[in-house]
């Protein structure tokens, strides 16, 4: 059985299949919800249920409190109509979006290489071509356990573009079945079913654009910092890589925290890529390794490494921030202590079922 979902403010109406989650018909009609994580975890894509009834599925109680339940909100990620829709959800239009439809794609296996003892990289050669902005990500499917995991992707669409191929950056989470089962049985020439693209993490060119072009108001050659920790590595590579693919002339830094040389990957190539463009600045900062291992780099944390580095003023600065949640935490104050603030801050959490019980920060209402 099919129903029919209306969407205010705009007033599109659309169809829904059977077991289609709101969010999903959304995508696929080319229809932007805000959203995130996709697993009913981190409360992004909440809307109001303003007529009709919905099954909420897995949204957890944390990200969906029962009382917000009672009063008809929902999260779209989870929601499957139980009769025709009409729904009242945020839609902001952003200039730097390119609305692409998420679409589904068969992924064979390629390469998995081993970047640390946590982190794999697998490389999947798509049935078709996927368009995508620098710092989106796909869901994965895993067949074999009937589960689905979003995972950013690190290659830089240039690349995609060439080779149809896309490399996934994945962190094995402790105790975590998905990322497991792909560490330990995940083979070269295997097939895995994925969708995307996803998220609204992005860089913002016009906001470049418009500075340069001496807009009122606009800030003039704002240059970008990028803050990545664990493999929150994956949109900034790609990120960074498309920026000096298309030629950007702004200032780059990325600053890369990890606990040790053991988990620090990617090192070589920011490395090269700094000594070929002298406008990136690659900083690895590293918080737990041993005294006396050779490490000649910074030490500590990701936020304090950039607060160093500016000496504690950002102002001047599109901030782009992924990794797990405490990193981001601590570098939201960071920046707005260093008179950044949320216009010119966006973020990616990369949430585990852990992080649905962490109390979300105030200071934005999307991550």
């Amino acid at each position: 059985m099919s129903y029919q979902l209306r969407i205010e403010p705009i007033g599109q109406t659309l169809d829904l299949a059977e077991d289609q989650t709101v969010l999903d018909a959304c995508l696929r009609a080319g229809v932007w919800l805000p959203h995130a994580c996709c697993h009913g975890l981190c409360a992004t894509c909440k809307v109001r249920v303003r007529e009709g009834e919905v099954d909420h599925g897995e949204a957890s109680p944390f990200a969906l409190m029962d009382f917000e339940r009672e009063e008809g909100q929902a999260l779209a990620c989870c929601a499957r109509a139980q009769s025709d829709l009409v729904i009242e959800a945020d839609i902001d239009e952003d200039p730097d979006a390119l609305r692409l439809p998420v679409s589904d794609f068969i992924g064979t296996v390629e390469q998995i290489e081993t970047l640390t003892p946590t982190v794999k990289a697998i490389h999947l050669r798509l049935n078709s071509p996927i368009a995508f902005q620098a710092g989106q990500y796909v869901n994965l499917g895993i067949p074999a356990l009937g589960l689905h995991r979003a995972f950013s992707i690190a290659s830089a669409p240039q690349e995609v573009a060439h080779t149809q191929t896309i490399e996934l950056q994945v962190r094995r989470v402790p105790g975590g079945q998905g990322t497991g089962w792909l560490h330990e049985q995940l083979r070269v020439g295997d097939w895995l079913p994925l969708a995307g693209p996803y998220g609204r993490f992005f860089v913002r060119n016009s906001a470049h654009r418009a500075g340069a072009a001496g807009a009122p108001g606009a800030p003039a050659g704002q240059a970008l910092l990028f803050i990545a920790g664990g493999s929150g590595l994956s949109s900034p590579r790609s990120m960074v890589l498309d920026l000096l693919a298309e030629g950007c002339t702004q200032p780059i830094t990325l600053v890369v925290g990890q606990r040790s040389q053991a988990e620090l990957y990617g090192h070589d190539e920011f490395q090269a890529l700094a000594r070929a463009h002298p406008h990136l600045r690659y900083v690895p900062v590293l918080s737990d390794e041993p005294e006396g291992s050779g490490w000649t780099g910074e030490r500590g944390y990701a936020h304090e490494a950039a607060r160093a580095l500016f000496n504690g003023d950002f102002r001047g600065h599109k901030a782009y921030l992924c990794g797990p949640p405490a990193m981001i935490d601590a570098c939201l104050n960071t920046l707005m202590q260093g008179r950044l603030f949320e216009r010119d801050i966006h973020t990616e959490k990369f949430l585990s079922a852990a992080d649905a019980q962490r109390v979300r920060s105030p200071v934005f209402k999307a991550v």
